[in-house]
């Protein structure tokens, strides 16, 4: 047909684009890109254009990094102008918790690789001489961050993707979609119908909408932002950087002869919540000076220059959000050939390196660097609804500046999915955080304090570090119960469910009915897609479990090998189980006391499932756990949850039984070496590098990046993850730069304090020659601490109490 495209994206944007340069640079000419209006027309052509790097995930500072690298030459690749300035970033610290920000983000800079400086206030005025240097106490300074013309860049990029082929095709709106069988046969416009191989959602603040069209959840809406331009300053310094002064909640950008001055205040507006108009375009909202004053004033104190030229414009214009304020990228899991790349709150300086993220994505089945903080699969139903995205789009923005210290919640629309036990635990001291819109535990606060969080960089200032501290101590010493409702939870059935697992998991799972398996599922390269416990109910009867916010991507990875396999078949019974850990030495007989069945270690030993009976409710009992003692995960009907619960507490009140919560879980199982998923193990690691070759069935014949696998076994790995105590307790978190002689030779994957060994304990993957040295430091918040390398786990290496 005439009209038809390998790759149609929709939107022209920085990031359908970008999208499109990179595609055709990577070999693919057939690409057309559909603009309803033009070029720029959505939120591109009014952004400030901030070119920034550094962000909390060493890959997304990646990605960011090939921005920069890409707008290093662009100009002069496609002749068009971009004026790209790269005269660096200032960030201030008005406070001592700011300044503490401001080390953190030292340090990962560090770790990343990417050049930051630590500034006197003199340093930074020299360097913006028009601000006033009051209450600032620091800065820090990227030199290769700078400011771009958004519509520059665009237009630059559009240009650089026509010479190779691309096609844009403007003035066309997309109106709907032909699907057949779970793709997308062809999309429908006001002006015709295109066919295509596969799609983008490239809509940025229209992605909710287009992504509705075909069937596809996206969070992707829009609120208002504001930024005014000044009248010319006399004498205005040349060559600044770009400078933001979270503390006053504001931002800056030199423009001609004048500045950029927007912020992020906290009662901004949400866009079109009925849905975007049909007709809107390259438009600006009426401004809203009152809502804006209390920024200008922030502003006129620390610049004080523009209390005495003019206002030249005042800006209102509708930028994206997700439902966590980062981008939403990769293939959607209601299609088979329908991707995303929108929702981006800072498009231009993700644009250069987003494309080619995506472009790898399209072409090679997966980014070259591993981007789950940013996976469209990452979201739960109640993230693409209105009722959950404004109100929480506008707090995100408002709290954009905000401190983000370790352990803050989200405030707003709290409580979408609550446990049976939600009100039993509250009522008893829970202290809850949000997961994939679960309100879990966190901590249970003692009698007579506030249930509530008070959050510090340095964890042992927080209000919960000393009941986190008992809940730990009644994990090693005595009995816990510990609500895990929110699990990922699914049964595959069906007659080649057995053989799906085979080819998909490393481990062998033709094991008895009535084993559990804990095993990862890799990719053709090797790296980990999903970890999670299977346990076998029967001979073509699998139940897996993996964490709260896996479920959508771990479900997706295995139903996209499945389709092939048309009678095994996945059902999700996350909402249909409850599940509470009882755990500790004396978890044995407090269960024993309100079970009919024999749970004696030689009548149920570890890695083993039974269905048992407690009190009067029947019980998936899964010997399994992740906080490395005796203990099981009690899957129960949720109906009987209550009861469950309340017989358990009945039976364990003589044994000292309490309640336990997340951040216990996590301290002990860092002392007990289990790994994250997302952190500690990723795509970008495989088993045998992580330490869980153990893992791993080399006999079987054949499952999914097991050639990789034979490789890494018969030659060795080239890194290696291992374990750290600080000699120091300094807090860490992950993040956080591996020292050996001075020189950074590794990042921290995950950091916690480790109440049975007293110390704090981090996880890192080293070079393999360095993996059995000593004399590492790690430094955390710009402190350094002699860092001790252990193999093994730090807590019952043996695993005899976790078998007892």
């Amino acid at each position: 047909m005439k009209n038809h495209a390998e790759i149609l994206i929709i939107g022209a944007g920085i990031l359908g684009c970008s999208l499109a340069y990179h595609l055709t640079r990577m070999g693919k000419k057939d690409v057309v890109v559909l603009e309803k209006s033009g070029i720029t027309h959505g939120a591109t052509w009014h952004a400030a254009g901030l070119v920034g790097q550094l962000r909390t995930s060493r890959n997304i500072t990646r990605m960011l990094t090939h921005s920069v690298e890409l707008y290093d030459k662009l100009e002069a690749e496609t002749g068009m102008a971009i004026d790209w300035k790269k005269y660096g970033s200032l960030r201030l610290a008005c406070s001592e918790e700011r300044e503490m920000e401001n080390k953190r983000s030292l340090t990962m800079a560090k770790s990343f690789g990417l050049e930051m400086q630590w500034l006197s206030p003199k340093e930074a005025g020299d360097l913006f001489p028009i601000m006033s240097l009051e209450d600032v106490r620091s800065a820090v300074y990227i030199p290769s961050d700078g400011y771009i013309d958004p519509s520059g860049v665009c237009q630059a990029l559009a240009k650089g993707a026509k010479d190779q082929g691309a096609t844009f095709v403007v003035g066309e709106r997309v109106t709907g979609f032909k699907i057949e069988n779970r793709t997308v046969k062809a999309v429908e416009t006001d002006k015709g119908t295109w066919t295509c191989g596969l799609v983008v959602n490239c809509a940025g603040m229209w992605g909710h909408e287009v992504g509705k069209l075909a069937g596809v959840r996206v969070p992707s809406f829009a609120v208002e932002h504001q930024y005014l331009i000044t009248d010319p300053i006399p004498d205005m310094p040349k060559r600044m950087p770009t400078m933001r002064d979270p503390d006053h909640l504001i931002y800056y950008k030199p423009e001609v002869r004048g500045l950029v001055v927007g912020g992020y205040e906290p009662d901004t507006r949400a866009f079109a919540t009925g849905g975007i108009p049909k007709s809107f375009a390259q438009e600006l909202l009426p401004s809203n000076f009152d809502r804006f004053e209390q920024l200008a004033k922030l502003a006129g104190k620390r610049t004080p220059v523009i209390n005495t030229v003019g206002v030249r414009e005042l800006l209102n214009g509708p930028i994206p959000y997700s439902a966590d304020a980062d981008f939403v990228m990769g293939k959607a899991p209601e299609l088979e050939n329908f991707y995303c790349t929108t929702g981006f709150l800072y498009g231009i300086a993700a644009g250069g390196g987003a494309g080619r993220m995506m472009a790898e994505w399209i072409i090679d089945g997966a980014p070259s660097l591993n981007l789950w903080p940013l996976d469209v699969r990452r979201f739960s139903f109640h993230h693409t609804t209105r009722h959950f995205m404004y109100p929480r789009a506008v707090e995100l923005y408002g709290h954009h500046y905000k401190l983000h210290r370790p352990g803050d919640e989200h405030e707003t629309l709290r409580g979408i999915r609550r446990s049976p036990l939600y009100d039993t635990l509250k009522a008893r001291g829970a202290v809850f955080g949000s997961r994939a819109g679960w309100e879990r535990p966190n901590w249970f606060a003692p009698k007579g304090e506030a249930a509530e969080d008070r959050p510090a960089y340095d964890r042992a200032k927080t209000n919960w570090f000393s009941p986190v501290g008992e809940e730990h101590r009644a994990i090693r010493e005595g009995v816990a119960l510990i609500d895990q409702t929110s699990f990922a939870k699914f049964e595959l059935v069906g007659p080649n469910a057995l053989h799906a697992l085979q080819r998909l998991a490393v481990s062998d799972m033709n094991k008895a009915v009535g084993s559990t398996i804990y095993t990862q599922l890799c990719n053709e390269k090797g790296g980990i897609e999903c970890d999670l416990t299977i346990s076998r109910l029967g001979p073509e009867r699998f139940y897996f479990v993996t964490g709260s916010a896996f479920g959508t991507h771990d479900r997706h990875w295995i139903e996209s090998h499945l389709r092939r396999d048309a009678q095994a078949q996945i059902l999700d019974l996350t909402s249909a189980r409850a599940v509470l850990n009882i755990c500790g030495p004396k978890a044995r007989a407090v269960l024993q006391a309100v079970t009919e069945e024999d749970i004696s270690n030689a009548a149920f030993p570890f890695s083993t499932n039974r269905q048992i009976t407690v009190g009067a409710a029947p019980v998936l009992a899964i010997r399994i756990g992740y906080v490395g003692e005796l203990g099981w995960e009690l899957h129960i009907p949720t109906e009987y949850a209550a009861h469950v619960y309340e017989v358990l507490r009945a039976a364990g009140e003589a044994q000292g039984i309490r309640d336990a919560g997340y951040r216990a879980i996590d301290s002990c199982r860092m002392e007990k070496g289990y790994l994250y998923w997302s952190s500690d193990i990723t795509p970008d690691y495989s088993p045998y590098e992580a330490g869980l070759g153990f893992r791993v069935n080399l006999k079987k014949p054949d499952f999914i990046g097991r050639s990789v696998l034979i490789a890494q076994k018969e030659r060795g790995v080239t890194r290696k993850l291992c374990t750290f105590t600080l000699e120091q307790p300094l807090p860490v978190y992950g993040g956080e730069a591996v020292l050996r002689g001075g020189k950074v030779v590794g990042v921290t994957t995950s950091g916690n304090f480790g109440y049975t060994i007293g110390k704090s304990i981090a996880f890192a993957y080293l070079p393999v020659a360095l993996a059995g040295a000593q004399g590492f430091e790690i430094e955390a918040f710009g402190e350094v601490s002699a860092a001790t390398r252990h193999d093994g786990p730090l807590y019952d290496p043996e695993n005899k109490r976790l078998k007892a």
